[in-house]
């Protein structure tokens, strides 16, 4: 994923997903979102857009997500309530 300034400029907004991926099984996706797919779900919330890819949305229900900022650090937070365990590193979920 690579988030350029300027893709931030023509965006619908953001876009969510999932891959196969790390040793749990799953990891989050984000993009710009450029276009709105059948089926993806459209949340717009204090000003921001979020599009969820249509496969994700069975794994996405219940999720929220927040953005934490530390002295070091700044991320995006999924407070997943499907999640069932997660890799030691917290990079992967897996959903039973």
């Amino acid at each position: 994923m690579s988030l350029r300034p300027s893709d931030a400029e023509t965006a619908l907004g953001i876009k969510i997903g999932i891959r196969n991926a790390g040793c749990s099984g799953m990891s989050y996706t984000m993009d710009y979102a450029e276009e709105v797919s059948p089926g993806a779900e459209v949340i717009s919330q204090r000003g921001v857009t979020v599009v969820v890819d249509p496969a994700a949305v069975m794994f996405l229900i219940g999720t929220e997500l927040d953005f934490s900022e530390e002295k070091l650090s700044a991320t995006f937070v999924f407070n997943n309530p499907n999640v069932t365990s997660t890799c030691g590193c917290g990079e992967s979920f897996g959903v039973g």
